[in-house]
């Protein structure tokens, strides 16, 4: 296990989101299972918390841009740049459907159709910037997850109102459709491991990265799915699960996701106008840390000595054929990873 690498590929704006997600939905199923009584305002701290941290990282980084003109000229700078502002303006529309759902959850005097309208906003703004990002290349998921979900929130906003009485079985639909997709895509990675587990052509490294891949994917789209269910049953009366048992299966999701963000590459540099990698900028500014990020561990060979001491001896490289000179009569071997320098075949002293 390489610490270093594993580091460098860290996403922190993944991981911020994942971890608020996992503590506030076990918040969350306590609240709903009344074994909790603080209020929905509380129950939400950890996503005032992400939305919080957006915006302060947003606006030093949009100070660090204003200024320092100079930065504006170093490679995909700007593109970075209007994709924070991209994402900035996403999470403002969300924090503001959070405000109205725990208003309308403390009191309870106007539609739910008017607490949806900022993802009805959302939802247009998402696929501009998913087109915007297409063609810069850059990885926009939650624009994508705002974008596919505009019917599932017309449909749940509709049902919360009253005005259809649909069971929620048939109003979560849309959210059917989207699984199915998640679902051909696990099965995708799990036939693909497995022609490269049979394939003797692939070397290990890219067998394991697909083997790891299929196994993250079902590790994330098969308890999601589970807790999609549960909790459909659970609205719609069909099991007395508590809403602790229901939600286990997506904590088991969000704890993969959080493990995943150690592996992948990404991460806006102008959050907070740091401009680098978060862990270069980390071991920056804490120095000790890069004694442990330059440790590595070598799992698969025996920390017995005795078992070490049972290993075979590796062979020794081959040497070359010795060389004969000619007019010397000198023999000149030559070892593997040392060069000697042959004699001259002609010298020619120069005159006093």
């Amino acid at each position: 296990m390489n610490l270093r690498g594993l580091f460098q590929d860290f996403n922190p704006s993944k991981f911020l989101i994942y971890s608020c997600l996992l503590l506030f939905s076990v918040l969350l199923s306590l609240r709903l299972d009344g074994v909790i009584q603080w209020s929905y305002w509380a129950v939400f701290t950890p996503v005032w918390l992400w939305k919080l941290l957006v915006i302060i990282g947003a606006s030093v980084g949009t100070g660090v841009w204003a200024h320092n003109p100079q930065y504006r000229a170093e490679g995909e700078t700007c593109v970075e740049f209007k994709a924070m502002l991209i994402a900035v303006g996403l999470h403002v529309l969300l924090l503001m459907f959070e405000v109205l759902v725990c208003d309308r959850v403390a009191r309870g005097n106007y539609f739910w159709l008017l607490v949806f309208m900022p993802l009805f906003f959302v939802s247009p703004v998402s696929v501009a910037a998913c087109v915007w990002g297409f063609r810069h290349d850059r990885s926009l998921e939650l624009e994508v997850l705002c974008s596919v979900n505009i019917l599932q929130f017309i449909f749940i906003a509709l049902k919360l109102d009253r005005i259809i009485n649909w069971p929620w079985l048939v109003v979560c639909v849309p959210l059917w459709i989207l699984m199915s997709f998640l679902c051909l895509v696990v099965l995708y990675y799990i036939i693909w491991s497995v022609l490269f587990l049979r394939s003797i052509d692939i070397i290990a490294e890219q067998r394991r990265t697909h083997i790891t891949m299929a196994i993250s994917w079902m590790t994330i789209v098969v308890p999601l799915l589970t807790f999609e269910i549960l909790l459909v049953h659970k609205l719609d009366g069909h099991n007395s699960l508590s809403y602790v048992c229901v939600f286990v299966p997506l904590w088991l999701s969000l704890l993969t996701l959080m493990a995943t963000t150690f592996g992948q590459k990404g991460g806006n540099h102008w959050w907070f106008g740091i401009r680098k990698d978060f862990c270069h900028f980390l071991l920056e500014l804490l120095p000790f840390l890069r004694e442990y990020g330059n440790v590595s561990y070598d799992l698969q060979r025996s920390e017995d000595p005795e078992s070490a001491e049972d290993l075979p001896a590796p062979e020794p490289p081959p040497k070359s054929a010795p060389m004969f000179h000619k007019k010397t009569g000198v023999v000149i071997t030559q070892s593997p990873g040392k060069y000697y320098v042959p004699p001259p075949k002609l010298c020619i002293d120069m005159p006093d």
